[in-house]
């Protein structure tokens, strides 16, 4: 592969460059689990073709004067059996190495990507190809009419799309958003840089009638319970700040797009605790907020207060050196916002037979705060959280609140150095 060719990075993919470290790796991993227990050759056999369909990840990050820049890469991916922390480092700037690993245990197949190459939309797609591959070569003569994607060019896959539909070009550092503190979950960080990760299956229909009964979404009966989870640990002196849910959300919903890279936003929702409020009145007022600000409308303006930080002439004149702790500074004010993040990924759903071997999905994201992510497949409900705290008692109220309601989980949970 040439490695002449270069690209610019999207801006949220900046962000991520510039707040990576030891413990908050910013990567994601997503995995998929098998009914059968993986062949590693043909897992890398897999991934060789894979990366065919995606070219995209075969590169590596450098530096630039201003801005860092992607460059095709001839460093191939080798599959290993799983052993390092999940969400491992993938970045370092002055190592050659690709951004992405796959690895496997068990039924299991893993792929941890830099979150600066692409989002969680377009890991999971790279994740369904590989897998898909895979099937191929483990069943030949079978899977041979499915298609992972929608058919799109290479540059539509590659496609900066919030370049792309940024419309807004009045800029200006007016119109500045109020600052707003909330509450963060404390305590003593795990040592070593450690992160510690619990796994939550749970049947998504037990979840969802519990959901149907207040007329909320699911997201929002469980953003309202990670609310209460939280409240329940904060100290009397820190009850005056309200709690915060940060939510990404998928642009693709609202443009016609198919990038592979970085295209979603963050949403918050936030609720102060001023007195008792019941479990059904906080999720009706997190549901009502929450798609309030889903207007196609909100989320544009979103959007274009984004990106401006890509033309405003001031910036783009800094060098990269000035630029990092300036976003450093920026993202630590924006995380300030936030006491945690609820990804739903969605319902996963593998085209034609492929769903005929796959036990489920799952997945994690690295944090430098309690971090959860939701995927639903084959009627089950899984949960992927991740954080940096000791303490665990926020996710314990969190488990204990769910199974009082008489959902059935089962829980997992990675062991850490003390």
């Amino acid at each position: 592969m040439s490695s002449t060719n270069w690209y610019k990075l999207d801006n949220v993919a900046k962000v991520f460059l510039a707040t990576v470290n030891k413990r908050d790796t910013r990567s994601l991993r997503v995995s998929c689990t098998l009914k059968e227990e993986i062949d590693p050759e043909l897992l890398q056999e897999a991934v060789l073709s894979a990366i065919q369909d995606r070219p995209q990840v075969q590169v590596r990050i450098r530096r630039g004067v201003f801005w860092h820049y992607l460059e095709d890469t001839d460093i191939m991916p080798v599959v290993s059996e799983e052993k390092d922390r999940i969400c491992p480092l993938l970045y370092v700037h002055s190592r050659a190495m690709l951004h992405y690993q796959v690895t496997y245990f068990g039924n299991r197949i893993n792929l941890d990507i830099f979150h600066a190459i692409c989002d969680g939309t377009g890991a999971l797609e790279f994740l369904n190809i590989i897998v898909l591959d895979y099937l191929r070569l483990r069943y030949p003569g079978e899977y041979t009419d499915i298609a992972v994607h929608s058919g799109a060019t290479a540059d539509d896959l590659s496609q900066d799309s919030f370049r792309q539909f940024f419309e807004n070009m009045d800029i200006s550092l007016s119109g500045r958003q109020p600052k707003q503190v909330s509450y963060h979950p404390g305590g003593l960080k795990l040592p070593y840089n450690q992160l510690q990760f619990f796994e939550l299956h749970m049947p998504l229909d037990q979840v969802k009638s519990k959901a149907k009964e207040i007329g909320v979404s699911i997201t929002s009966y469980l953003g309202a319970l990670w609310m209460l989870s939280i409240y329940n640990e904060i100290p009397p002196r820190k009850r005056k700040l309200p709690i915060t849910v940060s939510l990404p959300v998928n642009l693709r919903n609202y443009y016609p797009s198919h990038t592979t890279r970085n295209f979603f936003n963050n949403i918050n929702v936030s609720h102060l605790f001023k007195g008792d409020i019941s479990l059904e009145e906080l999720a009706k007022e997190f549901d009502e907020s929450f798609k309030s600000k889903l207007d196609p409308e909100s989320i544009k303006k979103q959007m274009d207060s984004f990106e401006t930080m890509e033309f405003f002439a001031p910036v783009r004149a800094v060098p990269l050196f000035i630029k990092q702790p300036v976003v450093r500074y920026f993202s630590k004010k924006s995380d300030s916002k936030a006491s945690m993040v609820f990804s739903n990924l969605g319902i996963m759903s593998p085209p034609g037979d492929m769903g005929e071997r796959i036990e489920n999905y799952s997945g994690f994201c690295s944090a430098n705060k309690i971090f959860s992510t939701m995927f639903s497949y084959n009627g089950e409900l899984t949960l992927g959280i991740s954080s940096p705290l000791s303490n665990t008692g926020v996710i314990k109220n969190f488990v204990r609140y769910l199974s009082g309601t008489g959902v059935n989980i089962k829980a997992y949970a990675t062991e850490v150095i003390r």
